[in-house]
């Protein structure tokens, strides 16, 4: 998170938490659910009495009733271990996104991505694209510079990954195609790896 631009005070288990929060005053919090001491999910509803603080919740416990234990405590998001780092940051982005706390336009290049208003531009000029092409687009220039799988795209943009990858590839190349109407190639493909977009 400090590589992507934010502060971050770190702690390794929830003992004055509520100093922590007094003193920093997040605008998310991402917890462990095995902690010494308190739990998670019981130092969720500690961080809740802050106000308006997005909390993820990180746990190798994936059953459904922990997951509702969770969302009862309050936790906005839940991301259960392993998982990947970009992933994470995607979600973290997304809930910032949520809460108000970031600008929703991202630009590399002439090409300028407002997610939140669902305008794409491109030299100046506007580029119309489908819901699923916006969320794909989204997704990519999120994580500008970094190879993005076809895994991860199908978790992050489809919600599933047990589909056939030329769903990708298909929705790439139409996307390749309107945003190369207006200018040089951002959006490559990595060889046996998956996509990214870059100047």
């Amino acid at each position: 998170m400090r590589a992507e631009g934010s502060a971050v005070s770190a702690h390794p288990d929830g003992t004055g938490l509520e100093d922590a929060l007094e003193a920093f005053r997040p605008d998310l919090v991402v917890l462990d659910w095995m902690l010494p001491g308190r739990d998670g999910p019981a130092l969720a509803r500690v961080v809740q009495g802050f106000g308006d603080v997005g909390v993820v919740l990180l746990t190798a416990r994936g059953e459904v009733g922990a997951r509702l234990r969770g969302f009862e405590a309050g936790v906005d998001d839940y991301v259960t271990k392993p998982f990947d780092m970009a992933e994470l940051l995607a979600r973290l982005r997304a809930l910032l996104r949520r809460l108000g706390r970031v600008s929703t336009t991202i630009q590399v290049a002439d090409l300028v991505v407002d997610a939140g208003a669902g305008v794409v531009t491109r030299a100046g000029q506007r580029v119309d694209l489908t819901a699923t092409e916006l969320r794909l687009l989204g997704f990519l220039v999120e994580n500008r510079g970094r190879t993005m799988s076809t895994t991860q795209i199908l978790t992050q943009v489809w919600g599933y990954e047990d589909v056939a990858e030329n769903l990708v590839q298909v929705h790439v190349s139409a996307l390749r195609r309107k945003l190369e109407a207006h200018g040089d190639r951002l959006l490559h493909t990595v060889r046996g790896i998956g996509y990214v977009v870059r100047a």
